[in-house]
């Protein structure tokens, strides 16, 4: 792993798993009854999803999107979810050890960028609460209104690369899904899977995963190795929340 990191310049952070449980205080499952109770009452006839992911608030987005001509209504639906999302990064929990790699990652130059297919909003929230947002200045690419653009498609790579100014072998993304790995195997950007469990270590290597973690403090150790005049211990810090 170390050596992913040394050839990279910039790091690109999936947000709901490497960086914060997003939907830990309002877990996922009630943000899709929500959505669906929305679907129910302003989408004409049935949206389906592929089994399993009744409860996850995207696949909803997605499959509305592609079953639903009417761009107004799915933009609408986006704005929906926005709002929850925006409402559950307020209670979001941290991921164990990802404050103090990001902190670290940023003190020895590297540029960083959130690519993710939650809202723009929820991050800002959710790096505004614990004291985080300065760090990756302004580069946070977030869902657009149209669901089409989420990732496996590597659009949001794509902004996080331009505003970084770095090539994609410059560059590593870290994330928990095989639609992150997708993204980066598109534009040739190496890729660091994340998985908690020891059934996500096959779905993210065959995703395209050169490595792959349970934990993000596992990372933490080696920042010494990167630059070993620059020791870090610092703990995570949290704004005041209002």
């Amino acid at each position: 792993m170390p050596r992913l990191f040394r050839a990279a310049k910039c790091i690109l952070l999936d947000f709901d798993g490497p960086v914060c449980d997003l939907f830990h205080g309002h877990p996922a499952p009630r943000v899709a009854a929500e959505l669906r109770g929305w679907i129910k009452r302003n989408v004409p006839g049935e949206v389906s999803v592929a089994e399993g992911a009744e409860d996850d608030p995207l696949a909803l987005l997605r499959a509305t999107a592609e079953q639903n001509p009417d761009r107004d209504l799915v933009r609408e639906m986006e704005q929906r979810l926005t709002e929850l999302e925006v409402l559950a990064a307020r209670t979001a929990r941290p991921t164990e050890g990802a404050d103090l790699l990001i902190r670290g990652l940023e003190a020895r130059g590297y540029l960083l960028a959130i690519t993710t297919n939650n809202s723009e909003r929820a991050v800002r929230n959710y790096l505004d609460l614990w004291d985080l947002t300065h760090l990756f200045h302004g580069r946070i690419h977030g869902r657009m209104p149209n669901p089409a653009l989420m990732k496996p498609n590597p659009y949001c790579l794509t902004r996080a690369l331009r505003s970084t100014g770095v090539t994609a072998a410059e560059a590593l993304m870290i994330g928990d899904s095989a639609a992150d790995g997708e993204a980066a195997e598109k534009l040739a950007v190496p890729f660091l899977g994340f998985g908690r469990t020891a059934s996500k270590g096959p779905v993210l290597r065959a995703a395209g995963a050169v490595e792959v973690v349970p934990t993000m403090s596992e990372l933490v150790p080696m920042l010494d190795g990167l630059d070993p005049d620059l020791p870090f211990d610092g703990a995570p810090s949290r704004a005041q929340a209002t």
